[in-house]
């Protein structure tokens, strides 16, 4: 991140950022979909936020951290979990949501609407 230097406000916002997949620049460097961020009446950081596609892969990518092991590994009830916590995050209204999260499970597309349904049944 060019222009910022270590700000403790920086430092507490960084992993929350990181964690969406964001990006952090200088307040003069915000575009207009970017979010600029004061403190006590300055403006400190701005973050850009990523596009909504790229926050499912990176959602994604954290799940398979947290697993410790590839989603497609996963037994049948993990990976009902996985789509149950990737709905209540929204995955499934992004384009190609469905295949995206189908191909990292290892599973066909009537797979993962199946689990979502049963969801919706119980």
């Amino acid at each position: 991140m060019t222009g910022i230097g270590d700000d403790p406000f920086i430092a507490a916002v960084k992993p929350l950022v990181d964690a969406m997949g964001g990006e952090m620049v200088a307040p003069d460097e915000a575009g207009p979909d970017d979010v600029v961020l004061s403190w006590e009446g300055a403006d400190v950081v701005a973050v850009r936020l990523p596009q909504l596609a790229d926050s499912l892969d990176h959602i994604l990518a954290a799940l398979e951290r947290k697993q410790g092991k590839p989603l497609a590994d996963l037994d049948r009830k993990s990976k009902q979990e996985v789509v149950r916590a990737l709905e209540a995050r929204g995955a499934f209204s992004v384009r190609h949501g469905v295949e995206t999260v189908a191909s990292a499970l290892g599973v066909s597309r009537f797979t993962v609407y199946n689990y979502l349904n049963r969801e919706k049944e119980a």
